[in-house]
């Protein structure tokens, strides 16, 4: 979905460098918006789990339902994968041509 959102937004991005606009200054608006949507989606998914916790208590051995460090690990790992999943498309969307991504559409 990350990945998706910053190809949609190709055109914008070849606006803003035709404009002038520095490409790390472009990567780092990207990054900023992606990282909000997905510690909001962390966040949401953290509570949830800390909520749900209770109906498979029954299915863990040896882990607590509330486990931090588990709980800690999994964010760390979403987080990654989601600095990953935006940062690829959104390096890639900085370095093209202003020209051609305003002849995609």
């Amino acid at each position: 979905m990350l990945a998706y959102s910053v190809s949609q937004r190709t055109q914008e991005i070849g606006v803003r460098m035709a404009l002038g606009a520095a490409p790390g200054r472009v990567l780092g608006m990207l990054l900023a918006q992606g990282l909000a949507a997905a510690a909001i989606g962390l966040g949401l998914g953290l509570v949830g789990a800390i909520g749900l916790s209770r109906l498979i208590s029954g299915l863990l051995f040896g882990v607590e339902p509330t486990d931090p460090l588990c709980f800690l690990g999994s964010a760390i790992v979403l987080s990654v994968v989601a600095l990953v999943a935006f940062l690829l498309p959104a390096r890639r969307a900085t370095v093209i041509d202003p020209m051609l991504a305003l002849r995609t559409e």
